[in-house]
Formats: structure tokens, C-alpha cells, sequence
């Protein structure tokens, strides 16, 4: 099964991680950045097109600056990340130039994706690389994003950039061969677990008590990057302890954890809706809404709306709850939490007399609504 998969991938996202493209000291290392070249390099002269997202900046930035001082502030992280980015770039680029490869840096902020024409803007940059035969090198455009409009690691940046350029296979490279049954440092026999075909909440809450690589991110946020892509149709494969990973992986080789797609597969737009917005607020859901959403395949009626939780105007992509507040939805709002709040649990034909006015007898149109 492996090597028909292998042999299938016409365009992979490749994300590599601060704990294996760093040392202790955040210097460079400079040995593997030289094996994960020479491996893309192959990997174009299949043909294959590479698109490389890449941890390391702020680490970098740190061992110029020096590691001495304090720099736990937000602006003194995008200090970091300024510094460290040319340093990281540059490396890139003298490993590649000696396949004759060119490389394009790529700065991406969740602000980049909220609305769909820049969100479309960024998908065509990153094709028109593609098309180049160039690499782009996508980041975290740390140097300006504050939390609110920030990524939050780049495990989720990797998945949302695959789903960008509909990538046929997304590989995560970190210090860790792969997801196991149990945190291997507490339990030498944990089994690592070579095929996921749906992630459960079993495993997630598995992954949340696993830090292997003790940085921001770990398995937990692989998970949720696995989640993000295979619910794009996009396969994922976590590992890279193994040696030659890489060319394993493209021959065929059982290395790291598959991750299996689902079959239905989101459309660009369900995909940007689903991950590509902001969240501005949440909306609770009694029983018969979710069922409705879930089963029936409907839109949703002020009706079934229970609680109006933070502040978002018409427009804007909410989260939608259960009772038990877990999220199972996302969509875009035709009324704003005041409005909302105003007309929630009334039957559709009211909306009017409550108002004054209606846009819509929906909420959230089915179109512009998206199952997670």
C-alpha cells in the first residue's frame, strides 16, 4: 500500500521543525539542513513539486541576539524572528543553489487567509512558485503578527498551506518516529502506531499529554494539523527519527504514522470557511439544530440557537457548540451577536417582528457552513 501511495505524490508539503533543524544552542544544524536538501533536490528531479514549510526563525534570531537575554515579550519575538529569517533564508538558499534549485520566501499570517481574495492571492503566489520550478519556503509572518491574528504554530500553518496548493500528501519531519499508543517517555513499550484511518478523541487526548519535543507544538499540535488536512483529502505522515526518512517515505518504506484522507473531501471554499477565518465568536446549539446540521443537512434557524458568546458582527465565521460546549461546526453568520442575541429561539417568520427587519430566515446558510 505504501508504494502505490509513494509513487502517487505529484505535490507534497514538507514540514520541518525547530527540533531538528536547530540545536541546543539554536544554531543551525547544519548537517541535516544539507540531507533535507539533497533530498527535495531528488524528490524535483522526479518532478515532483516541493513546497517547504520551515520552523527556525525565532531560534535562530535568539543565537545571534544572544540566548542571554530576556525576550518572552511579543515584540521582542518579532525582533527575533526578523533577524533570525534572513539567516534562515540564506541557508536555504546556498544549500539549494548547489542543485540549481532556486528558492522563494513566502510570509504567511492568518490575517493572509481571512478573507478569500487574499486567501486566493496567497494559493495563486505559491502555484506561480510551483509552476517556476521554484521552492517556496513558507513561515509564520512572526515579525508582524500578534496573538490574535497568529497561526499559533506551524504544524497548523503546514496543514492550511497544503490544503492552499492541494497538496497530494503532507509530511510532518520532527524528532519522533511517529505518533505512539502512550507517551513513549513514560512507557518504553508504547507501540508506534503505523496507520490512522480517523483520528479519535482517544488519541487526541493521548497526543494533548505528549510533549516529546518539550517546544511549542509537540504531538498535539500534529494532530490537529492531521485533522485540518486529512478532512481537506490531503494524507499526512508524522515521523522523521528514521534515517533517510525522506527517501524511505518516497520508496515506499512503513516509516512514520499515515494518516489516512477522508473521503469527503472539502471544496476550496468549505476549506477556507472551516480554517482559513478568524473566529470572532460562538454560537450554542440545543439537540435538534445539531441534529439538523449533522443529519438532515440544513441551515440554521434562530431557533435552535441557545447562547450568543462573544462579539461578531454579519459576515464574520463563528464556532458552533452543543450543549456540552464541544465545537462540531463553523460557518459564516448572516446577523451579528446583537442581533443574535435578540432573536435567538424564535421561530424564523418573527425575526421581522423582533427586529424590524430580516436579512435571511437562516442564521448560517448550509452553503456557508462547514461539519467538522
Amino acid at each position: 500500500m505504501r508504494h502505490r501511495f509513494a509513487t502517487s505524490i505529484n505535490r507534497v508539503t514538507i514540514k520541518v521543525g525547530s527540533s531538528i533543524l536547530l540545536k541546543e544552542d539554536h544554531g543551525p544544524d547544519l548537517t541535516f539542513i544539507e540531507e533535507l536538501v539533497r533530498d527535495i533536490s531528488v524528490l524535483s528531479e522526479r518532478d515532483m513539486e516541493v513546497v517547504l514549510v520551515s520552523s527556525g526563525a525565532i531560534g535562530m534570531g535568539k543565537r545571534e541576539l544572544g540566548t542571554g537575554k530576556n525576550f518572552d515579550a511579543i515584540p521582542s519575538k518579532q525582533a527575533l524572528a526578523s533577524v533570525g529569517q534572513i539567516h534562515l533564508m540564506n541557508l536555504y538558499c546556498q544549500f539549494f543553489q548547489q542543485y540549481h534549485i532556486s528558492v522563494g520566501q513566502v510570509l504567511l499570517s492568518a490575517a493572509d487567509l481571512s478573507s478569500r481574495s487574499s486567501y486566493l492571492n496567497a494559493r495563486n503566489t505559491l502555484l506561480t512558485l510551483l509552476r517556476l520550478k521554484i521552492i517556496p519556503v513558507v513561515n509564520e509572518n512572526d515579525t508582524v503578527a500578534v496573538e490574535e491574528i497568529k497561526f499559533g504554530d506551524n504544524d497548523t500553518l503546514s496543514a492550511l498551506v497544503a490544503g492552499l496548493v492541494d497538496a497530494d500528501l503532507l509530511v510532518i519531519l520532527s524528532d519522533i518516529k511517529g505518533l505512539y499508543s502512550e507517551d513513549p517517555r513514560r512507557n518504553p513499550k508504547a507501540k508506534l502506531i503505523r496507520k490512522v484511518s480517523c483520528i479519535s478523541e482517544e488519541m487526541e487526548e493521548t497526543a494533548q499529554s505528549t510533549s516529546v519535543e518539550g517546544r511549542i507544538g509537540g504531538m498535539q499540535t500534529k494532530i490537529k494539523a492531521a485533522k485540518i488536512a486529512t478532512r481537506s483529502g490531503i494524507p499526512v505522515i508524522i515521523g522523521g527519527k528514521d534515517r533517510d526518512f525522506l527517501p524511505q517515505l518516497f520508496a515506499g518504506k512503513e516509516v512514520g504514522t499515515l494518516f489516512l484522507p477522508q473521503q469527503n473531501r472539502l471544496t476550496s471554499r468549505k476549506k477556507w470557511i472551516a480554517y482559513g477565518h478568524f473566529l470572532k465568536g460562538k454560537i450554542v446549539l440545543d439537540k435538534g439544530a445539531k441534529r439538523a446540521l449533522l443529519q438532515e443537512r440544513r441551515s440554521l434557524l434562530p431557533s435552535g440557537v441557545i447562547e450568543v458568546k462573544g462579539k461578531f458582527d454579519a459576515g464574520d465565521s463563528v464556532s458552533l457548540l452543543d450543549e456540552d460546549n464541544r465545537e462540531f461546526a463553523r460557518g459564516i453568520t448572516y446577523y451579528s451577536s446583537k442581533e443574535l442575541k435578540k432573536i435567538k429561539g424564535i421561530k424564523s417568520h418573527l425575526i421581522k417582528p423582533q427586529l424590524g427587519y430580516k436579512y435571511y430566515d437562516e442564521v448560517i446558510h448550509r452553503d456557508n457552513l462547514v461539519i467538522l
